[in-house]
C-alpha cells in the first residue's frame, strides 16, 4: 500500500469554512450572519434525498459479496474524501506560492505531518481495499491516482508506483465507472445509503452520472 500512502501524504491540510447561524424566536425565519449583515430566509432549506430501491439478492452468495463490498467501501471512503480535500487545498495554496522551491518545502512539510497521522492506518489496507480506494479517489477528484502522482511529482515516479501496484493486482490507473461496471454501481449504492444514514459524510462525485438511471439499468 506504499503508493496509496504516498498520494495522501502529499496532499495538504483541509481548511474548513463555517457560517455562523443566529437563533431567533420566529420559527419561520432563519437569519444568517455574513460579514456583519443579517439576511432573512423565509424558506426552509432541505437536503436532497434520493428514494433508494429495496435491496434484493438472487442468492446468499450475492448478499454476502455485497456486505463484504459494503464493509470495505465504508472503511476506505474517508481516505478518498481526505485525498479530495487535500488536493483542493493544495491547489489553492500552491497558487499563492510563487517560488517552486517554496512550493516543494511546503509540500514536504505537509507530507511529514500527514505521515505521522495517517500512514500506519493506510498500510493496513488489504489489496481489495486498496483497489476500491483507487476507484474512490477517481470518484472524488476526477483524476486517476496515477495521473495525480504524475502531475504532482513526475511521470517516471507515477510509472514506478503503478508497476509496483500491479504486482499486487492494484492498478493506479483504475477509474470509477458505475455506468459500465456493476461493482462500481454497487459501490455508489453503498455510498448513497450511508450518506443518507449519516454514517458517511457526503461528498459529491467529481464525475457525472445519473444514479437513478443506473439503478434502472442494473436492477432490471
Amino acid at each position: 500500500m506504499k503508493k496509496i500512502v504516498y498520494l495522501l501524504l502529499i496532499l495538504p491540510l483541509f481548511a474548513q469554512s463555517q457560517i455562523d447561524s443566529l437563533d431567533t424566536d420566529d420559527s419561520d425565519v432563519e437569519y444568517i450572519i455574513i460579514e456583519g449583515d443579517s439576511i432573512p430566509h423565509t424558506a426552509i432549506n432541505l437536503d436532497e434525498v434520493l428514494l433508494l430501491h429495496k435491496l434484493k439478492f438472487d442468492s446468499k452468495e450475492d448478499r454476502k459479496r455485497y456486505l463484504i463490498l459494503r464493509r470495505k467501501t465504508i472503511k476506505v471512503y474517508p481516505y478518498a474524501k481526505l485525498a479530495a480535500d487535500r488536493l483542493e487545498s493544495l491547489n489553492e495554496r500552491i497558487d499563492h506560492i510563487k517560488k517552486k522551491s517554496d512550493q516543494k518545502k511546503y509540500a514536504k512539510l505537509i507530507q511529514r505531518y500527514i505521515e505521522d497521522e495517517f500512514a500506519e492506518e493506510l498500510k493496513q489496507l488489504t489489496r481489495t481495499e486498496g483497489q476500491i480506494l483507487v476507484k474512490l479517489i477517481y470518484r472524488q477528484t476526477g483524476e486517476t491516482t496515477f495521473d495525480l502522482i504524475k502531475r504532482l511529482r513526475s511521470g517516471w515516479r507515477a510509472f514506478w508506483f503503478n508497476s509496483t501496484a500491479n504486482l499486487f493486482n492494484i492498478s493506479l490507473k483504475e477509474t470509477f465507472d458505475p455506468e459500465n461496471n456493476k461493482e462500481d454501481y454497487l459501490i455508489e449504492d453503498i455510498l448513497q445509503r450511508n450518506f443518507q444514514s449519516g454514517l458517511l459524510e457526503r461528498q459529491d462525485a467529481a464525475i457525472k452520472f445519473d444514479f437513478l438511471e443506473l439503478t434502472e439499468k442494473w436492477l432490471k
